[in-house]
């Protein structure tokens, strides 16, 4: 067990997104022992988010500004993650990358680039039941539409490798986009989880 928590201890983690997701995902890296975690996101906390995301306490604030309040330690880049982003990042000093964004074209982008290190999250919004997230192949996932565009798109693109996802079959609870912490904080912290067992592995 020693020697699996310095591999924890002494991983580079890139987390792409603190949102819903992204931000329960930072929490538990922080709380199992990871120590050098960048975080990239763009946005500010809004009234909507309060329902789902750490930090969000504070509207207006840039979410990577203080969310680094709330983790000293942690590392942050504040850009709009794009396609061109993910074409010009230098992604090789990280162990491994974690993707909690919701742009399609910068996940294909992400998987096209960086595929061997990358564990990405699904669709956690209109759904209340967080033990029917899974994590697998992306080519095994089904019942998620967000999935199902992200597989198509891959192949459009040309893509034929493979990475880790968290997604979840269950049906829309809702006709409005909405989302429950209890699905949300789940997706985060099965990232997590993927993320700590990859590193002992």
């Amino acid at each position: 067990m020693g020697d699996d928590f310095d591999k924890v201890q002494g991983a580079k983690i890139l987390l792409l997104g603190v949102g819903g997701v992204g931000g329960f995902c930072l929490d538990c890296l922080v709380r199992s022992g990871v120590r050098d975690i960048t975080i990239v996101d763009f946005d500010t906390f809004e009234e909507s988010n309060q329902n789902r995301q750490i930090g969000s306490d504070n509207l207006g604030a840039v979410k990577v500004t203080h969310l680094q309040t709330l983790y000293p330690n942690v590392k942050t880049i504040e850009v709009k993650i794009t396609p061109e982003w993910c074409e010009r990042f230098d992604f090789r000093p990280f162990d491994l990358v974690i993707d909690a964004i919701d742009d399609m074209a910068a996940k294909v982008a992400l998987a096209n680039r960086v595929h061997e290190k990358l564990i990405s999250s699904m669709g956690g919004a209109k759904k209340l039941d967080p033990t029917q997230i899974e994590l697998t192949s992306i080519w095994k996932t089904h019942g998620d539409p967000l999935a199902k565009k992200f597989r198509y798109t891959l192949k459009k693109s040309g893509f034929n490798g493979d990475f880790l996802v968290a997604f979840s079959p269950e049906l829309s609870r809702c006709k409005d986009l909405g989302s429950f912490v209890g699905v949300t904080g789940a997706f985060g912290l099965t990232l997590c989880s993927a993320t700590i067992r990859k590193l002992c592995s």
